[in-house]
């Protein structure tokens, strides 16, 4: 396996990553438990999630299989995503301080994780102002329970926005976009 630099941070991760986006549903945990095992046996450190694949259940089933395996901390480099609906109500979704915060604490509590290496804003939110999100996920790096952040299905124009932002207010920006 190669390992490359991830964005423009010091860590290094695997070319490919494990999408657990399909555990859960019709995926029973041995059979996650193999795929990570397989995985591992390649070289991937890399394993990407989100608080929505499945309702929650893809990072249960990551998180548990990390745990059947005994895996070191160490050896992982976990990410997951937080902005699309968890739930019915008009905060369950969006990239709000309030979504933000719970999603997190979450998404730890679902992987059995102190800490994600990668916590992503998975689309955009078109209500949260721009400086409410970049706060709250700054806030996130300085409270340890992320490592590192990034944008996916963001446009050019918006992630430039926000990194402008975070340069101007001296809070941490993306590092993979």
């Amino acid at each position: 396996m190669k390992y490359r630099q991830l964005g423009n941070t010091g860590a290094f991760v695997s070319e490919l990553a494990l999408g657990a986006g399909t555990f859960g549903g019709t995926m029973d945990q041995d059979e996650a438990d193999a795929m990570v095992r397989a995985a591992l046996d390649h070289g991937v450190n890399f394993f990407d999630t989100a608080d929505a694949y499945m309702a929650g259940q893809s990072e249960t089933m990551l998180g548990q299989a990390f745990r059947n395996l005994g895996l070191s901390r160490s050896d992982l480099f976990v990410t997951s995503k937080v902005n699309n609906p968890m739930g019915p109500g008009p905060n369950d979704r969006g990239s709000s301080r309030l979504h933000i915060m719970d999603g997190v604490k979450k998404s730890l509590e679902r992987l059995g994780l102190d800490y994600l290496d990668l916590y992503q804003i998975h689309s955009t939110d078109p209500v949260t102002p721009l400086d409410e999100t970049m706060r709250a996920l700054d806030d996130l790096v300085s409270q340890g329970m992320v490592r590192y952040l990034g944008a996916s299905n963001w446009m050019a124009w918006r992630l430039s926005k926000a990194l402008g932002l975070c340069d101007k207010r001296g809070l941490t920006g993306f590092s993979t976009t």
